[in-house]
């Protein structure tokens, strides 16, 4: 039986990571991307292939959409000669940064920064990616509890994240006659060292977000690596277009 094969930007670290260790556990084989510490990224394909997978990590500046072309070639040649096969099942876009800033303070550089890495890159990337997905296949985009909720500084990184809803639903709609499913899932506030480790070092905002969420607890990076690799079970394969809040009952 063939192997399934998962794409997932940002693998590299946090979210990304968490997710293809989860994803390797069930059976599934990695190509996971990095921007830049390419030793640190080597040494998680490393791991994973420890754990059984077959994994391989390729460089992606996601905030530059010239690049993207070279990457499909790249990641077609890796699939054929490290995995054995022309295509992929399941593609994950995850790679993303953050940013804390008022409205009225932020700039016209973080704006456009944001749009590039957070929106402009998730859409011209699958947009190249699509001819090496296979039909019946599946996209997991990533948001962020943010979109639904308010909380002061987050205006442009949550703009971005409800633009990736919206896409989410059209990418659904329209690439579902290749029987493409395609979800978002939106991560409540979680114990990572993104946005500086905020929610994982800062005992203060730790204890407002727990006391702010149903189940207690800020989130931990095990939740949201299960629940990217729940989208893809093969039980699901009725859901599509539909965004999945997983924040553990946040601001209920």
């Amino acid at each position: 039986m063939t192997r399934k094969i998962a794409l997932i930007t940002g693998a590299s670290r946090g979210l990304g990571r968490n997710a293809a260790e989860h994803l390797a556990a069930r059976g599934i084989d990695i190509i996971g991307t990095y921007h830049s510490k390419a030793d640190e990224a080597q040494a998680v394909a490393g791991q994973l292939q420890q754990a059984g997978a077959n994994a391989a990590m390729l460089q992606l500046d996601v905030s530059d959409s010239s690049s993207f072309g070279g990457f499909a070639e790249r990641l077609g040649n890796t699939l054929q000669q490290q995995f054995g096969r022309k295509d992929f099942d399941f593609l994950v876009n995850n790679a993303g940064i953050g940013l804390h800033a008022p409205f009225s303070e932020t700039s016209e550089a973080q704006f456009d920064q944001l749009v590039n890495i957070q929106f402009k890159g998730p859409f011209f990337l699958t947009q190249y990616l699509l001819p090496l997905l296979v039909d019946g296949g599946r996209i997991v985009n990533i948001s962020s509890g943010l979109a639904r909720f308010s909380l002061p500084g987050y205006a442009a990184y949550a703009a971005m994240k409800g633009a990736m809803e919206v896409l989410t639903r059209y990418q659904a709609k329209e690439l579902g006659a290749r029987g493409i499913r395609v979800n978002i899932l939106a991560p409540g506030a979680i114990e990572t060292d993104f946005g500086g480790g905020a929610v994982r070092d800062n005992r203060q905002l730790n204890a407002f977000v727990a006391s702010n969420t149903a189940l207690g607890r800020a989130g931990l990076p095990d939740d949201i690596g299960a629940a990217i690799a729940l989208l893809l079970d093969e039980g699901n394969g009725w859901i599509t277009g539909q965004r999945l809040e997983v924040s553990g009952g946040m601001f209920l």
